[in-house]
């Protein structure tokens, strides 16, 4: 008993999309406009991610640390260069999406008429590389793919008639303070505006893909995240 694609599902598939035709450009086009270029670039900067599937929206900070080995490309350092983040904020979990749905059914309960909200801190870390365009002196694009780790923890406002229908027909009522972590991947791109060679303002837009609380949740989550923020550049290659 699932709901039609939502809106924000569709937008989350053109933004893969995009990403993707963003790399592949980067990639196959490299160009060095930029004479001046320094190895070291450390970013912070505003974390806004969002999971359709759980409605959740979470705010926090990033930071990202690279290491420019070649004009074109980066390597992540000692956070990645999808950067490390600590976001928190709330959703809700549909119950046509869990593990329980087929019971619930089984009883003539539709699980879709169930929902829980959650609030919820997520931890990401990933390394790789970072892809360059460097066509223009006054702004760089760039592009990457990711591979990392994330981190979640959540804590559940279970319905009051949820516990003694469980009980009733012999499901385990989940706790409620989840926490789970797991391997993600995706796929980003954005651009600096270089303000000067060492500062510029850097944009991202990744898009992750991985499966937290695989106990609970049946699919896969996809999340959409966005930042903005400063970047600092030093040494020469």
């Amino acid at each position: 008993m699932r709901e039609s694609p939502s809106p924000l599902l569709a937008s989350a598939a053109f933004i893969r999309c995009l990403l993707f035709c963003f790399l592949a450009m980067f990639v196959a086009l490299p160009a060095f406009a930029q004479e001046e270029i320094n190895r070291y670039t450390l970013y912070s900067g505003f974390d806004y991610m969002i999971s359709p599937a759980r409605n959740l929206t979470e705010r926090g900070f990033d930071v990202d640390f690279g290491v420019t080995i070649k004009p074109w490309m980066a390597l992540g350092g000692d956070f990645g260069a999808m950067g490390n983040s600590i976001i928190s904020g709330g959703g809700t979990i549909n119950g046509s999406e869990t593990v329980y749905a087929k019971q619930l059914a089984a009883v003539g309960i539709p699980p879709s008429a169930i929902t829980v909200p959650f609030k919820s801190t997520t931890y990401t870390f990933a390394v790789g590389p970072q892809f360059y365009w460097r066509k223009w002196r006054w702004i760089t694009f760039l592009g990457r793919p990711g591979f990392g780790g994330v981190h979640e923890s959540a804590d559940l406002t279970l319905p009051p008639q949820l516990g003694p229908l469980f009980t009733e027909l012999g499901i385990p009522v989940p706790h409620s303070h989840q926490s789970d972590t797991t391997w993600f991947i995706g796929l980003g791109g954005g651009f600096d505006l270089n303000l000067s060679r060492h500062v510029g303002l850097r944009f991202t837009a990744d898009w992750i893909n991985t499966h937290l609380f695989s106990n609970l949740l049946t699919d896969r989550q996809n999340y959409a995240r966005f930042t903005v923020g400063p970047t600092w550049r030093w040494g020469s290659m």
